[in-house]
């Protein structure tokens, strides 16, 4: 099949990760490169085939044979060029998050579906080979029923001048979580604690706690501060426990089959007495292939549009994320009040 062609919307941070990785793909061939910054698109474009580049979305758009734009700006930039994009009849990836509200996420998701084209999310860490794996053993059953999950994503950041340590770097951990998670990422509310030892404004170490169904919890510890660089999720299920450890290269995922059996007793009185037994089994360490996530993103990215179907990280799905860090936001300015999470489908046409 003939490449599908596509303009990558910033030349910053992100954007020379994307056009890499359209540039190397077979489904893809980068149109056009577009940045405020001429010679900064230029650079770009000249690491490509033969991409062209440009100062404007309009200039972009008005190029001939463009399926596709990429938008790698920052979030409140997004709904603008995602509706231009989307009423010129062109496919839209955008950098997470999806957008700065989830009024203008919804924009975006209901003039996609309005326009019959794919709206997707690059939710990097969800095409890598080891949330994959994990999402496969979840699906599959491996671990039981899901009872807690625990992520850690620590490090000593970049203090983003714009939004704070929960809307950085929880949109990676909220987007693994719907991606891995029977029916995605639904809590019924969370409950968010911040704190600002810097005197930015803003919060720079958070603790966010969800409240999923049947009772189970989840957890997430965003820090721009921390010396030591963390990146680990722990889920814990009624048959075993999975452990991914993104910095350990040769232990990325690991299955244990240990876990705590509880057997009732004295099932009619009142407040019943439990038995409990620790089991301590075998420890399966999976292989995972070495695959570089944004190629497999944009394999999909061009597969959804081919296929006419929704991309694995789809606008709800990146909606669903957005609800998240709204109530994130909500419990802050509610003193750590436990808030409940509005569900897209109501306001979504």
């Amino acid at each position: 099949m003939e490449p599908l062609s596509v303009v990558v919307v910033g030349a910053g941070y992100w954007g020379p990760n994307l056009v890499r990785n359209f540039n190397l793909s077979r489904d893809w061939h980068v149109a056009a490169v577009c940045d405020l910054d001429l010679e900064r698109a230029e650079q770009l474009a000249w690491t490509t085939r033969d991409a062209v580049a440009v100062t404007s979305v309009e200039e972009a758009l008005a190029l001939d044979g463009v399926d596709a734009i990429a938008i790698a700006t920052p979030a409140r930039t997004h709904e603008k060029i995602a509706l231009a994009a989307i009423a010129a009849g062109k496919h839209v990836l955008t950098e997470k998050p999806l957008a700065h509200n989830v009024e203008s996420g919804q924009n975006m998701v209901a003039a996609a579906a309005a326009a019959d084209v794919v709206l997707m999310a690059d939710h990097t860490f969800c095409y890598t080979p080891a949330v994959l794996k994990i999402a496969e053993y979840i699906q599959a059953g491996e671990l039981g029923d899901i009872t807690f999950v625990d992520s850690v994503r620590i490090n000593h950041g970049i203090v983003q001048p714009d939004v704070d340590v929960f809307w950085d770097l929880a949109p990676h951990d909220l987007s693994i979580l719907d991606f891995i998670l029977p029916g995605g990422l639904r809590p019924e509310s969370v409950s968010a604690h911040g704190s600002d030892p810097l005197r930015l404004g803003k919060a720079c170490v958070g603790y966010l706690v969800m409240n999923l169904p049947d009772d189970v919890i989840a957890h997430v510890h965003a820090n721009w501060l921390s010396p030591t660089k963390i990146r680990q999720l722990v889920v814990g299920g009624t048959r075993r426990t999975l452990v991914w450890d993104d910095l350990n290269p040769t232990q990325r995922v690991s299955i244990y089959d240990r876990g705590i059996d509880f057997i009732t007793v004295n099932e009619d009185e009142a407040r019943a007495a439990a038995q409990v037994s620790y089991r301590y089994g075998d420890t399966l360490i999976p292989a995972l292939p070495e695959k570089e996530a944004l190629s497999l993103m944009v394999a999909e990215f061009a597969a959804s549009i081919r296929e006419h179907r929704p991309p694995r990280t789809d606008g709800l799905a990146a909606l669903r994320v957005l609800n998240v860090l709204d109530a994130t936001t909500r419990s802050l300015e509610a003193g750590n009040a436990r808030v409940a999470v509005h569900d897209q489908k109501e306001n979504v046409a």
